[in-house]
């Protein structure tokens, strides 16, 4: 079970860090449009649409670590009037009920970039991006979230028995 948890672990920490590479990108393509525009009146025509396809991946890839570091809002006023283990109890329905949903969420996911893949959707804009490339981001995003998720249910689980705080 810890060799599970910790390479949802790294898995989330490593695409966190590809979150803020496409933060940086995103940054360096917003800041040419502004140069470009501002000096010469030329346009990249892809600005606004990469750093929209960007900005659902940094939410995607980064989902996995706000959760490795309980930065996702929690309604926590329930469970600090419960006793311990009935907190764990919730906490663990809670994560394992999530962790379904999240699945589900996935497979449909899944799904939509085969589509797109398979009839060649493209962007409707004048780089007709194919709509799989910035979808499977998303997937890969949502399938690392989903892992994080069997992690965390898995240590709330254990920790119903241990007595350890988990969320």
């Amino acid at each position: 079970m810890h060799t599970i948890i910790k390479a949802t672990e790294k898995l989330s920490n490593a695409l966190a860090v590809f979150s803020g590479i496409l933060l940086g990108l995103m940054t360096l393509l917003i800041l040419f449009e502004i140069f470009l525009w501002n000096f010469f009146q030329k346009t990249t025509l892809i600005a606004d649409e990469y750093s929209a396809y960007g900005l659902a991946a940094i939410i995607f890839l980064g989902a996995g670590y706000c959760l490795k570091e309980k930065g996702h809002i929690r309604i926590t006023l329930i469970l600090t009037f419960l006793p311990d283990k009935a907190a764990r109890i919730v906490t663990f329905i809670g994560t394992a009920v999530t962790t379904v949903f999240m699945g589900y969420m996935g497979w449909y996911l899944f799904k939509m970039v085969a589509t797109a893949y398979r009839y060649h959707s493209t962007s409707g804009t004048l780089t007709h991006t194919p709509l799989w490339i910035p979808q499977v981001f998303m997937l890969v995003g949502a399938a690392a979230f989903f892992l994080q998720l069997v992690g965390i249910t898995l240590k709330t689980y254990a920790a119903i028995g241990t007595g350890e705080d988990v969320i």
